[in-house]
């Protein structure tokens, strides 16, 4: 079996290069880092639910997502390959070109070749001359660079969030609003308004604490999502698609304002939609 080994946080261009010809991906549910050294864990691009999803839609025949434990992090390298992969079959590993395994990172291509195991080391792939990684996505995504981000991926990213009823002040402003929180786990774009995609549909949403409010605003962020062309008949329990920033957040003199400055948002965001 040729397995592909990693964590594929955001399963983005440079990961779609090491499944292609895999059979199977071994990840992780948990990001390696909770474990290792919490305080260091990244905020992450995607769910594991959506990461597993993804890595199933890529064409593999089986995903084996395991629990990054403890008690794994302290196997050796050869105990990984011993108890990991001689029992599934693997008689080769496709990894990016700085993969190690085993306790302390010790194992590396040469400790596979060791149990008959060949190694294919990925090259990265390669955005505006610098190569792609989750680590550089998350800092586009955190940098408001959402179009850079999505190139990067190969795909919009998306978040999926708990919709609540909200306060009801978008609807007698004439923008009536889907409300979500998003889970705390995802990276954290600026807060601002950005042109999104939510059950298929154009939408623009405001990522943030509508400070404008004041104090019956929120008090923690809060993707407001408006559908620019009505909402969509089929819509359900979607996931919001982040296309482009637009603005960053700002507290507006008055309602009127405010509500000046989202019906210019719209028109932007329909000028871009219709332009792409």
């Amino acid at each position: 079996m040729i397995l592909a080994v990693g964590f594929f946080d955001g399963v983005h261009l440079g990961h779609r290069a090491i499944l292609s010809g895999a059979e199977a991906v071994l990840t992780f549910r948990t990001h390696p880092l909770e474990t290792l050294a919490p305080e260091r864990a990244p905020r992450l691009i995607m769910s594991s639910e959506d990461r597993v999803a993804a890595l199933r839609a890529s064409g593999v025949e089986d995903v084996i997502p395991l629990d990054f434990t403890p008690d794994f992090a302290a196997l050796s390298a050869a105990d990984f390959v011993r108890d990991c992969l001689l029992p599934r079959g693997v008689t080769a590993v496709r990894c990016g070109a700085n993969w190690n395994f085993g306790a302390k990172g010790a194992g590396t291509p040469d400790t596979l070749k060791a149990f008959g195991i060949a190694a294919t080391l990925v090259p990265y792939a390669v955005y505006k001359g610098a190569p792609v990684s989750s680590t550089r996505i998350r800092a586009a995504i955190s940098a408001g660079a959402i179009e850079d981000a999505n190139a990067m991926l190969g795909a919009a990213w998306f978040v999926r969030g708990d919709m609540f009823a909200g306060k009801g002040l978008g609807r007698k402003l004439g923008f009536p609003t889907l409300n979500f929180r998003i889970p705390s786990f995802y990276v954290q774009p600026p807060r601002g308004v950005y042109a999104v995609r939510c059950g298929g549909a154009q939408a623009i949403a405001n990522w943030g604490i509508a400070p404008t409010l004041g104090s019956a605003g929120w008090s923690q962020s809060v993707l407001e999502v408006h559908f620019t062309e009505g909402l969509p008949s089929a819509f359900g329990d979607e996931r919001i698609e982040i296309l482009r920033f637009i603005r960053p957040e700002k507290t507006f003199p008055s309602l009127d304002a405010l509500k000046r400055q989202i019906a210019a948002d719209v028109v932007q965001v329909r000028k871009g939609t219709q332009g792409r």
